[in-house]
């Protein structure tokens, strides 16, 4: 992804500036730090699901803040006194601090986190309003509008 100029479309493409910004910026900030790892899943047309391998920490040491077309996932271990480190002789299972921040389209909402067996799940919603729904507009119909979302339903 880097090199790639995406200065001609956007010469020709009217509104995608958020879109071509996006994609610029992830391609600058791409981190190459991968902790803690993630996945993320598609669980219907509407839903989505984001998985962190967050072993070793508690639920009151990570922060989830969902803003508009943002969500981040910070955790941060409590300080251990001078006296209370462990003599490891090998320290495998990292539990360092993160900071993972995940770009979200426009309507998708947080709609509820677990942790459970060292995995955070983040459930993810899109919700269109309704005045953008598709509607079907009938020709000399006296203003009727019907709904195309409830015409699908009943059929």
């Amino acid at each position: 992804m880097r090199g790639f100029d995406l200065t001609p479309y956007r010469r020709t493409t009217v509104g995608f500036d958020r879109l071509f910004d996006l994609i610029e910026n992830n391609a600058r900030l791409q981190q190459a730090d991968n902790y803690p790892p993630y996945n993320i899943e598609r669980l219907d047309e509407d839903r989505y699901r984001v998985t962190l391998a967050v072993a070793g920490f508690k639920a009151d040491e990570i922060d989830i803040t969902a803003q508009q077309n943002l969500l981040q996932i910070s955790g941060r271990k409590a300080e251990v006194a001078e006296g209370d480190h462990a003599k490891f002789l090998h320290l495998g299972i990292a539990n360092r601090n993160f900071e993972r921040r995940f770009e979200l389209a426009d309507f998708v909402r947080v709609d509820r986190a677990d942790l459970s067996d060292g995995l955070l799940t983040v459930e993810l919603v899109r919700e269109i309003p309704d005045a953008m729904k598709p509607r079907k507009i009938a020709i000399n119909g006296k203003g009727e509008v019907i709904d195309l979302k409830s015409d699908k339903d009943a059929a």
